[in-house]
């Protein structure tokens, strides 16, 4: 089989895709990291709106991944990964020119910066991408590790970026300079995965012109690939809807990943209007927690391995519950940091055992799955928000209701671990998926 001159492994595989989801996800930040800067420039706006505005790259960052997560199963990752890449690139030249030429009157470009902040979103989207195409690399018995160091650093380039432009680039740049010097990153970037980024062995037999049985046999008996798609983006999509826990765990990774993202873009405005930090205090702090969030990520992607995606689930969830209690009841920075960092321990552990979950759950139509599961239950990242302004603008109170806009995730808590209990129960009963 010599002569086939196959690229890459195991390790480069998961590389590439990890690369290419850190360059990508790093909009959750887009508009979170500038907040103070949106708040002068829309006097008055009112929080639901302003909510929806530093969510916005969340909601196409989460619809998208369901088609492109489809699209895996016929061409392997690269071309998926690289067009979403590119459109986000789209949506940053965007953004530079209206903070270049038009920052004096941004009020009047709300729904322009709304649009573009949808383009730029289009990255956020390479997680589901990543997902199927690190699960076709790696055997059953090391699809946590793999996922979980995929998702985990990853996950960390929001929290780097929330450090880096309040504290680094907006002080010495300005906004047009800072959003220039991300879509240079986001260039650069983009063709270091067109380099580095490959696909599975099955995938490059397929574009050797091999039948899709034959190119299986192969990529089976000499290279050991275990997993193997479904060939058209709606029996992949079909297959995995039909299947009642690809469902549940939608509603369990909304609870996670989507507050996970709907908290990195929600707490520089938790910080800097209920307690008047500076925004370079504030993105250090929503740093820390997306930080500890993607660190816990990894290493749960391991205990995952060994006690079970289920079993890491549930005792994560109950984490994810006391932090989520912490912070409705906390009224000090102290209390507040004590609150983030267990609800970073949890949603990140939970993150990395819904995944650990998904290629057992639904091992014929991982990609449809992922992208299910990834694309709707990311929505929360653009539905949460909002949900969370709701209660200050309900309250008329700062305190009261920055503080119960964490029941929400009490809510969320509650449901992820009743839902998960009905997965476990059907489990042990050997109900059908």
């Amino acid at each position: 089989m010599n002569n086939l001159e196959l690229r890459g492994n195991s390790k480069q595989g998961l590389t590439g895709a990890t690369v290419g989801f850190f360059i990508g996800f790093a909009a959750v930040a887009l508009y979170g990291s500038t907040v103070t800067v949106f708040k002068q420039n829309f006097a008055g706006i009112n929080p639901i709106l302003l909510a929806l505005l530093v969510s916005a790259p969340s909601l196409s960052g989460s619809l998208l991944r369901i088609p492109f997560a489809a699209w895996v199963d016929t061409t392997g990752g690269r071309k998926p990964f690289i067009v979403l890449l590119i459109l986000s690139i789209i949506g940053m030249l965007g953004l530079y020119i209206v903070m270049a030429f038009f920052k004096e009157n941004l009020s009047q470009y709300y729904w322009i910066l709304f649009i573009l902040a949808l383009l730029s979103g289009c990255g956020i989207a390479t997680f589901s991408v990543g997902v199927s195409q690190t699960s076709y690399w790696f055997p059953q018995n090391k699809q946590g590790v793999a996922l979980g160091l995929y998702g985990g650093v990853g996950n960390i380039a929001p929290g780097i970026f929330m450090v880096i432009i309040p504290n680094i680039a907006l002080p010495l740049w300005g906004l047009s300079g800072s959003y220039l010097a991300w879509l240079i990153f986001l260039i650069v970037g983009t063709i270091i995965y067109s380099f580095i980024g490959q696909n599975a062995w099955y995938f490059q037999l397929i574009e050797k012109g091999l039948k899709k049985e034959e190119a299986k046999k192969i990529a089976s008996q000499d290279y050991g690939q275990e997993l193997f798609p479904n060939n058209k983006i709606s029996e992949s999509l079909g297959m995995s809807a039909k299947s009642w826990k690809t469902w549940a765990l939608v509603l369990i990774y909304f609870a996670t990943f989507g507050g996970f993202m709907a908290l990195t873009s929600w707490f520089p405005t938790y910080w800097t209007s209920l307690f008047k930090l500076s925004i370079k205090s504030a993105g250090l702090l929503t740093a820390l927690y997306s930080i500890i969030t993607s660190v816990t990520r990894i290493y749960a992607g391991k205990i995952a391995d060994k006690k079970g995606g289920e079993s890491t689930a549930r005792f994560s969830l109950f984490i994810m519950l006391i932090g989520a209690v912490c912070m409705t009841l906390s009224s000090s920075v102290a209390f507040s940091i004590v609150g983030i960092l267990i609800l970073a321990i949890g949603m990140g552990a939970t993150n990395a055992a819904v995944f650990k979950i998904v290629p057992k759950a639904v091992p014929h139509a991982i990609g449809g799955a992922s992208g299910w599961i990834g694309g709707i239950g990311a929505l929360g990242g653009f539905v949460i928000p909002p949900l969370m302004a709701s209660f200050i603008d309900q309250s008329g109170s700062n305190l009261a209701g920055y503080s119960m806009g964490f029941l929400v995730f009490i809510v969320l808590a509650v449901i992820a671990l009743i839902i998960l209990a009905l997965i476990n129960k059907a489990n042990k009963q050997n109900i059908p998926a």
